[in-house]
């Protein structure tokens, strides 16, 4: 599958865009991203093992919040950062 990688997270996969990576799951796509590029994951998840608050994750158009959500060799998976401020 191919994960989209913010802007913010590019300087952590040497300025990579989209990576495409074999996994069923979220959790296994982020560890293989992290096997890679050493310390990206912990950019997104904590811990705990829970998504970070100012991140999202979607796979295709729906969001999870599950790093157990399964995902297909031929979904996209898209990593955000949330907009905050005021």
């Amino acid at each position: 599958m191919t994960v989209h990688i913010p802007s913010a997270l590019q300087s952590y996969t040497a300025q990579q865009r989209e990576i495409e990576v074999t996994a069923a799951t979220v959790a296994e796509a982020l560890s293989e991203l992290n096997r890679r590029y050493p310390g990206f994951r912990f950019r997104i998840v904590t811990e705990q093992d829970t998504v970070r608050p100012h991140m999202r994750i979607f796979v295709n158009e729906t969001q999870t919040f599950q790093l157990n959500a399964s995902i297909q060799q031929e979904d996209h998976v898209y990593i955000v950062c949330a907009l905050s401020g005021g």
